[in-house]
């Protein structure tokens, strides 16, 4: 490979395709075409010898696609003197007809791009950020887990008519029904032992994963968003605390509708001519925000109601905060009931709700 020197005034572009064990780096230098590529083990030692081949690191503009491998990569460049950008893999230009995937072709691809500012850059958490998202992310996980411990208990339960017709499920007077059943056969009382147990393990993981965020609600830079979002019906500091550390920064939209596409709660579209054609939302966004939306909105279908705990959470907060949160109450509960007339889904109607409490915390956050 030509010696950096060797080129002309101006940005280089590196194209990375980065996987678990291996990076293939294409280098597009400025006076060049097509780059070259070539693969480094992924690992830190062998990325500072590739930057140290270049005379001055601040000519280097990196890039790669957000993964599983998370942005470590990224903070790395950033630490050497590299400008990276992380981008985001579903709003990469794609030829229909391009059947070919490869490394080498991938980060072709990315240098190329990125030169054309044709890339769409996301935006890289700090560290603590990062470990807020995860714990939140970690706890969404165990909420999984609980969900189906419970319905294999149900299901286990059912198969041997044991039928809880009560009340509400998985309330405290039905979790004392369940410790009450009993079972002649013994490999049968095993049996529900097990399934009782995983639910009971799932139980104490959520509240020692809740009780770990609980002091967050209150430390920089979490606390003053959070308690803001905590105004609004249906989202508590907890939800409030996930919104927050998966958006970071609602700044980074340029309007409320790039912030609903964002959260994939914008209907799908194809439109050509005269012809308007729009389908279910899209899905494309971040799904632990957009489940976060969806579950608040189910708080909207009934009457606009300024209760004890809503207003135990609007303490201390500035009077435009409460105003904004009563506004959207007054708003998205009336939207519900006269959506709920005309659908016969309701999951319709909170998805409708969800994109609109998606504008309510855009305005919150940029006022």
């Amino acid at each position: 490979m030509p010696n950096a020197n060797s080129t002309h005034q101006g940005r280089i572009h590196l194209g990375l395709d980065v996987a678990k064990n291996s990076i293939a780096v294409a280098i597009l230098r400025p006076d060049e075409l097509e780059p070259d590529v070539e693969k480094i083990a992924h690992d830190e030692s062998s990325i500072r010898r590739l930057i140290a081949r270049f005379e001055d690191p601040r000519t280097l503009v990196a890039c790669y696609e957000a993964g599983p491998t998370g942005y470590e990569l990224c903070r790395l460049l950033t630490s050497i003197g590299v400008r990276t950008d992380v981008v985001a893999p579903s709003l990469i230009p794609r030829a229909p007809g391009d059947r070919v995937k490869t490394d080498r072709r991938d980060s072709r691809r990315l240098a190329r791009l990125h030169r054309a500012s044709e890339l769409t850059a996301i935006r890289v958490p700090s560290v603590a950020e990062e470990g807020i998202r995860d714990l939140c992310r970690a706890r969404q996980v165990v909420v999984e887990d609980r969900r189906r411990a419970r319905q294999r208990l149900g299901s286990f339960l059912l198969r041997h008519n044991e039928i809880y017709r009560d009340a509400s499920a998985w309330t405290a007077k039905h979790e004392q029904w369940i410790a009450q059943r009993h079972f002649a056969d013994q490999a049968t009382r095993s049996a529900f032992s097990f399934y009782r147990s995983a639910v009971t393990e799932r139980d104490v993981t959520l509240s020692a994963i809740t009780a770990e965020l609980a002091p967050y609600f209150d430390k920089a830079p979490f606390a003053e968003p959070v308690h803001r979002l905590a105004a609004y019906r249906g989202i508590d500091y907890l939800g409030a605390l996930t919104i927050i550390c998966e958006v970071c920064d609602f700044r980074r939209f340029a309007h409320a509708g790039a912030f609903m596409g964002f959260s994939g709660l914008v209907p799908s579209e194809y439109s050509t001519g005269e012809s308007v054609s729009r389908g279910r939302i899209t899905h494309a966004g971040n799904v632990h925000v957009r489940t976060q939306l969806i579950e608040s909105s189910w708080a909207y279908q009934h009457a606009p109601a300024r209760g004890v705990t809503i207003a135990r959470r609007q303490q201390g907060l500035p009077t435009e905060t409460i105003d904004r949160a009563w506004r959207a109450q007054v708003r998205l509960c009336g939207r519900f009931r006269r959506l709920g007339q005309r659908k016969d889904s309701n999951n319709t109607v909170v998805t409708a709700i969800a994109r609109e409490l998606a504008g309510f915390v855009y305005a919150e956050m940029t006022a």
